[in-house]
């Protein structure tokens, strides 16, 4: 079956490609941290974020379509979380509306609140897709073994992308098996077919961990991720750590003196 690799384009030759896993690492860590910090009413340094996102992503020749339609997946977590701050926010009132029984209204500070995460959660995916569609997942993992992070999380990481598609085959079996089978029944019986399914999802995920374990271990697996090649600083990496650095600098200071 056909999946979507978040690390589709990671093959690819650039400049941002040949970079140094841990560079782009902490270069995104940071750039995340200066957004966050940013107040949204300063629009022109967003719009210089936006830029140096653009660049990055012309850099690394991905399609601008591709990043932006994947981006767009954060939006529906943003609106189940923050999409009741507009009406619950206190504040000046923009405009009063009667859903059935209650009358809510919308104010200007709920909305500034609303769209500063919309904004910033927006800017911080696309760092983490171009992240992720430059890196081969094997040396993401090594960069963050390298910077320390625990290994128990990088397992996790690991294991979780690696038979994530393994388990969506499952589900996909299992659902053309239940169709082949399928001549109509009630509401509750589709319902109690679907907990059938997930149930049988857990143990069959269960048992093949298992396998899975015990093959590796009798294979001499320690934990630890392995590349074909070591990573390495080059002055690449220091020209790309220092103009990125300065640029993130410049649009603190601005944002401080306005």
């Amino acid at each position: 079956m056909k999946h979507s690799h978040i690390d589709e384009y990671s093959y690819r030759d650039s400049f941002i490609h040949r970079l140094d896993p841990r560079t782009k690492l902490i270069a995104t860590l940071l750039f995340i941290l200066v957004v966050i910090s940013t107040p949204v009413v300063q629009w022109q340094t967003f719009t210089l974020y936006v830029l140096l996102i653009a660049l990055l992503i012309f850099l690394a020749k991905l399609p601008f379509p591709y990043v932006f339609k994947r981006s767009l997946v954060i939006i529906p977590f943003v609106l189940l979380i923050a999409v009741s701050i507009p009406f619950l926010k206190p504040g000046e009132v923009v405009g009063s509306y009667n859903l059935w029984l209650w009358q809510v209204s919308v104010t200007y500070d709920g909305l500034y609140v609303f769209l500063n995460v919309l904004v910033k959660a927006w800017l911080s995916i696309l760092s983490l897709i171009v992240l992720t569609s430059t890196t081969k997942l094997a040396d993401l993992l090594k960069g963050l073994e390298h910077l320390r992070v625990p290994r128990v999380m990088i397992m996790i990481l690991s294991f979780m992308y690696r038979y994530i598609f393994v388990l969506e085959d499952e589900v996909m079996r299992m659902r053309q098996a239940r169709d082949a089978r399928n001549f109509g029944g009630s509401r509750l019986w589709h319902i109690r077919t679907l907990g059938n399914m997930i149930g049988t999802l857990f143990i069959r995920s269960y048992e093949r961990g298992e396998r899975i374990y015990a093959a590796m271990l009798s294979r001499g697996y320690d934990g630890q991720s392995e590349t074909l090649h070591r990573l390495s600083f080059k002055p690449a990496d220091a020209y790309f750590g220092a103009s990125f650095t300065s640029v993130l600098i410049l649009a603190g200071m601005f944002t401080l003196l306005h």
